[in-house]
């Protein structure tokens, strides 16, 4: 669809809360919002989507043109993408079905939206079947009441503690499923699979950002206020720069996801798995204590200001 027209189909849909006239009246629809995969920039792209049980499906049909739609590319290089339904907002890690999964979602897709049969057989490429899975703590977890800037400093952890268990559980599955194959039947999805890269790059990519954050903004703040703190924020920062390098072979491991080895694989996320949560313990024992009283989300600045009064 032109930008243009897409344009159109965004603003009316957050205008009327998800409800869209013309041709997509009555139709399912979401907004997709990728980071590009070059540009590093925000894409925002309507798309048709059926839920499957508590599973909530996209398929990449670009109308059966020859190439995948750049919003797929997109996501393929950064995982965590923003969903809109209605005016429900919230973010997701894209996951892309594989082999006999693949199939059979794109089946239950086509039966609520028949149209994308048509779609799959004007091309020869499968039409990829993504699964957006919402990027919330575990649902076992008790939600954690977000009051403090201690309380986001948790509520950060905790998720990524979360996704680490998922990837962990996830490599686990794949060992077993290679280790019971018999030879008959379908055999298990080849090498690591893309559910598995996808929760790894997601991982890295938000603990990248929970770094840069904290060593741009969270660190300096603090240590304006209590210098005496400045060796503890040194190996806070040489242990982001450790795990960045664990991170970047974890990267490069990933990077041709074809021809990674398993165990190597595993060797490295267990690895990681330790550094990192003695991280998190190590910042939570030197930080919690500190935040504890900063309120969360930040209060808005008082109207005279550095910069002048509000007028």
């Amino acid at each position: 669809m032109p930008t243009s027209f897409n344009q159109s189909v965004i603003d009316e849909f957050r205008a009327h809360e998800g409800k869209v006239g013309g041709p997509f009246k009555d139709g399912d629809l979401l907004l997709l919002t990728t980071t590009g995969a070059r540009s590093g920039t925000e894409h925002t792209t309507p798309l048709g989507h059926v839920r499957d049980g508590g599973l909530l499906l996209i398929v990449g049909s670009n109308l059966g043109a020859a190439h995948h739609p750049d919003w797929y590319h997109n996501l393929l290089v950064h995982p965590v993408v923003r969903v809109e339904i209605g005016s429900e907002v919230f973010e997701a890690i894209a996951v892309p079905a594989e082999g006999a999964r693949r199939e059979e979602l794109f089946a239950r897709f086509v039966r609520d939206a028949p149209g994308y049969a048509d779609y799959q057989a004007r091309t020869a490429r499968p039409l990829p079947v993504v699964i957006l899975e919402r990027a919330e703590p575990d649902s076992w977890e008790q939600p954690r009441e977000v009051s403090t800037l201690a309380d986001k400093l948790m509520e950060v952890h905790t998720w990524l503690r979360a996704q680490l268990r998922h990837v962990g559980a996830e490599v686990d599955a794949h060992f077993a499923a290679h280790a019971a194959y018999d030879g008959h039947g379908e055999p298990p999805v080849p090498r690591l699979g893309l559910q598995i890269r996808q929760r790894c790059l997601a991982f890295c990519q938000s603990l990248e950002f929970h770094h840069t954050s904290e060593d741009a903004h969270l660190f300096p703040g603090i240590a304006h206020y209590h210098p005496d703190l400045a060796d503890t924020f040194g190996r806070l920062g040489d242990e982001h720069r450790t795990i960045a390098r664990v991170q970047g072979e974890l990267a490069a491991l990933l990077a041709d996801i074809g021809a990674a080895d398993p165990q190597r694989f595993r060797v490295e996320l267990d690895r990681m798995s330790r550094e990192l949560n003695a991280h998190l313990d190590h910042e939570e024992e030197s930080l919690l204590p500190l935040l504890a009283e900063v309120p969360w989300p930040p209060s808005a600045p008082p109207p005279d200001t550095a910069e002048g009064p509000v007028t």
